[in-house]
């Protein structure tokens, strides 16, 4: 998934929070901190016209009396050098990443020989060391700050990518994947969290909708999403160790250019202690419920790693048509995310637009449950999974952009990691037990559409957690 998610900057120094300070809304935050034009490399004066320096947080401001354009060009051109550098950072992670992952549930199943509810535990239990940590990494980047936590989770992906592609016991193959969930849970959350920092000063400054810059950073993951099952495809020729060498060869490459790159600090970038934000996370209900919903979509997008290679297989004898199926859904988003997001933005608050997309994931699930008796093979035995994969692409594209830009809302000051960390550590424990389930059902000998039918019903269901309001500001 992906894999898929900064502060505002400012002229103030890094400092240690008082852990007593009372909690307000990331929102009310950001729109007192108004930083400075940003530059990665060059000098810049601040807004008081003291001496030049370096800040990273501020896009352009639009030019007052002029229509604003939409083109992903002229969003990517008014974006500030430090979101640039974020938005391809995840579309490298996403290269190297799913050059390796489409192909891991084939490997464990033939090559390793386990079981059906077993691959299907390996895989939640890499989300879960992904997702379920991920609030372990976003705590860690309200405390340390954005670079450190990045670099070390690349070499641990690295370790991780080598390690999967030696191992063949099943207790080394766990060991190989709890590595590589980890490794995100590091860096993922220190990236998504900077990247709506910056989307929310982007918003009040003047730029746009956040959610324009968070569909963008979605565009750029699915870029990665399209290229790496490709490059994995081509690599699966020789065998499947020589994929994970490839996919730690991506991360050895990230890893240099980020040491290099990433910066040391972001101005208005505060780091806080590690004590006292959870207990108030736990108590934050809207928060947990937005959790739930977008954890069910987690599951339901998981499927593209466990019901869908079983369906294709099940359809034309292998898994060749899985990499195109996989670079279908990364082609849509490439295409039809920033459209897709402007016509949402105009119509739909963040809350109907997830239930809009929880809707659309349904529908393809049940579009397979519908077919899947009439026992089509070959090119018409595709076609549901093709509706499948279109229908989940879709839903992603309205759930994912609103929940990244919902966080803000319902985060506290200084707490933005944790609680995107967290969003993704709820859903990665839903997602665990889950595809355990799924897994489950694909074993038990029911008709084989019970499975499709049954996690057809379960956004729906999430519609019902998500918090009935979803404006800006909203107090915990």
């Amino acid at each position: 998934m992906t894999e898929r998610q900064r502060q505002p900057s400012g002229t103030a120094p890094d400092r240690v929070a008082d852990a007593g300070a009372a909690p307000a809304p990331m929102s009310a935050e950001l729109s007192r901190c108004r930083p400075a034009e940003p530059s990665l490399g060059g000098p810049e004066r601040d807004s008081r016209g003291g001496p030049e320096r370096a800040s990273l947080g501020r896009p352009e401001r639009a030019s007052l009396g002029r229509p604003e354009k939409s083109s992903r060009r002229h969003t990517w051109g008014r974006l500030n050098p430090l979101l640039r550098l974020l938005i391809l950072t995840q579309l490298a992670f996403n290269v190297g990443f799913f050059a390796v992952l489409p192909f891991l549930a084939e490997h464990l199943g033939t090559a390793i020989g386990m079981a059906g509810w077993m691959v299907g535990f390996v895989l939640g239990l890499r989300t879960f060391s992904q997702q379920g940590l991920f609030v372990v990494g976003g705590a860690l980047a309200d405390r340390y700050g954005v670079r450190p936590v990045v670099l070390v989770g690349c070499v641990l992906r690295i370790a991780g990518f080598v390690w999967l592609g030696y191992a063949e016991a099943v207790w080394s193959v766990i060991g190989a994947v709890l590595l590589i969930g980890f490794a995100a849970a590091l860096f993922s959350p220190a990236v998504e969290s900077e990247v709506a920092r910056q989307a929310v000063v982007w918003e009040e400054s003047g730029g746009g909708s956040r959610t324009r810059v968070l569909a963008l950073f979605t565009v750029a993951g699915q870029a990665g999403a399209f290229v790496g099952p490709l490059i994995g495809a081509l690599l699966l020729a020789v065998d499947y160790r020589v994929v994970c060498l490839g996919g730690a060869g991506v991360f050895v490459l990230v890893l240099a250019g980020h040491a290099r790159l990433l910066p040391q600090h972001i101005p208005g970038r505060e780091r806080v202690e590690v004590r006292g934000g959870l207990g108030g996370l736990l108590r934050n209900r809207r928060f947990l419920a937005l959790c739930g919903a977008y954890g069910a979509y987690l599951l339901a997008y998981n499927q593209l790693y466990l019901l869908l290679p079983d369906e294709v297989e099940r359809a034309t004898g292998s898994q060749a048509a899985l990499a195109w199926l996989f670079g279908l859904s990364s082609l849509l988003v490439v295409t039809a995310q920033l459209p897709v997001t402007r016509w949402a933005g105009d119509r739909l608050d963040l809350r109907r637009s997830m239930a809009a997309g929880l809707l659309l994931i349904a529908a393809g699930f049940g579009a397979v449950a519908l077919a899947r008796p009439a026992g089509w093979t070959g090119t018409a035995g595709l076609l549901p999974a093709a509706g499948f994969v279109v229908l989940l692409t879709l839903g992603q594209m309205l759930v994912a952009p609103a929940a990244r830009a919902w966080v803000p809302d319902l985060a506290v000051e200084g707490r933005l990691g944790l609680y995107t960390g967290a969003m993704s550590s709820v859903s990665g424990l839903i997602v665990l037990l889950g595809s355990a389930g799924t897994g489950s059902l694909m074993d038990t000998g029911l008709p084989p559409a019970v499975p499709w039918a049954v996690l057809a019903a379960v956004p729906v269901a999430s519609i019902l957690l998500l918090p009935r309001r979803s404006g800006a500001a909203e107090r915990p």
